[in-house]
């Protein structure tokens, strides 16, 4: 089936994807190296890059019209970042694929890299930046999102919750040392946000309807110690769609407009949640309470050749991460969602384009998740 829109049917027809990229300069230096933006900025310009050419190609075999981007650096010229990956690499057939062009995009600052003046991590030293600063991060914009679609967004109307602080969310998971004392300090807590990179929902409107993505990154559960505090973020952060969908009144975005989500919306929660509720070192409450809310299709669970044979566990067919484990998702609403297909684009061994995904090197350790929808 080829996204688009069928003729003689009143309601659209697209495909929704999310793919995590390993687009963050840090993965085009030697390993254990950092760099700076500059190192993916002259890699965009050049269109030469293998990696990104191998992305490319992926996203053109799979021709989403709406695309998710995570771990694709926040560099806030376009003109050297979404727009010449565009220009140079998607608008460019790479491995006898045909070109791909997005004409809308939405692309913003993310919390990855931005310093902090506090020791979050507590290891008796303020740097600022790697965990100390308010997402995992060398330098801002590391590890940052970016939205690809064919059809229009409404910037007037998306929201944005990047600045939306951890404290304000009510019964939130605490943070705690051995000792039972809180891990952040009173100062740190009160300047804390929750999301890591940022939170997103972004009206789009699709001949005439309008579907809201909601498209996050939270940050993986690991890289901490007992205390745990990247799992228990995750968890947090992930639960915010859930309360932002059932229209919390305690949520407010960074231009102070309070609520979440209004009742009878089409939405898709997207991104590299990081999360599973089988497997994995996450708190599996999170992605198992959202998957089973009433107003998701959280049955939906896309599946793919080569993930089957990848590893011997028995969720292996689900798998999104060469790592083994589901962590990208694309969960679509009860409401005005009508799922027709889905999958991971994922080739087994000898099957066409298993190349492009053979190695983290080649493309990412992740791979791309698709759904085809209508629209209702």
């Amino acid at each position: 089936m080829v996204a688009g829109v069928w003729a003689g049917q009143a309601s659209a027809t697209i495909r929704v994807a999310t793919f995590n990229v390993s687009m963050e300069a840090d993965n085009y230096l030697p390993r254990g190296e950092q760099g700076d933006q500059q190192v993916l900025i002259e890699r965009l310009a050049s269109g030469d890059e293998v990696q990104i050419q191998n992305v490319a190609e992926i996203i053109q075999r799979t021709r989403p019209d709406i695309l998710f981007l995570t771990e694709f650096d926040y560099i806030a010229d376009p003109g050297k970042g979404v727009e010449a990956f565009s220009t140079n690499y998607l608008q460019v057939a790479q491995g006898g694929q045909q070109p791909i062009d997005y004409p809308y995009y939405y692309y913003a600052s993310v919390n990855t890299g931005q310093p902090s003046p506090y020791d979050l991590d507590r290891d008796g030293v303020a740097s600022g930046t790697g965990a100390d600063a308010w997402g995992f991060g060398s330098y801002p914009g590391q590890y940052g999102m970016l939205v690809l679609s064919k059809y229009p967004i409404n910037k007037d109307q998306v929201r944005t919750f990047q600045q939306f602080k951890w404290k304000d969310m009510p019964d939130y998971l605490p943070t705690r040392t051995a000792d039972g004392d809180d891990w952040y300090s009173e100062e740190a807590w009160q300047d804390f946000p929750l999301s890591s990179k940022s939170h997103w929902d972004l009206p789009i409107e699709v001949d005439g309807e309008t579907l809201h993505l909601l498209a996050s990154h939270p940050t993986p559960p690991v890289f901490d110690g007992p205390e745990n505090r990247n799992g228990i973020r995750n968890h947090d952060e992930i639960r915010f769609w859930r309360d932002y969908i059932h229209n919390a009144e305690y949520i407010y975005d960074d231009r102070d407009q309070s609520g979440g989500l209004a009742a009878h919306q089409r939405f898709f929660i997207v991104g590299d949640l990081n999360a599973s509720a089988d497997e994995g070192d996450g708190i599996r409450s999170g992605i198992a309470g959202l998957l089973n809310d009433e107003l998701v299709q959280g049955a939906v669970e896309p599946v793919s050749p080569g993930a089957a044979v990848h590893s011997e566990s028995p969720y292996a067919a689900s798998h999104t991460a060469a790592w083994g484990m589901r962590a990208d998702y694309v969960i679509p609403s009860v409401y005005g969602v009508t799922v027709l297909d889905s999958g991971v684009f994922w080739p087994a061994a000898g099957e066409p384009g298993h190349a492009l995904v053979s190695s983290r090197g080649a493309s990412s350790d992740h791979r791309l998740v698709w759904l085809d929808v209508r629209l209702k």
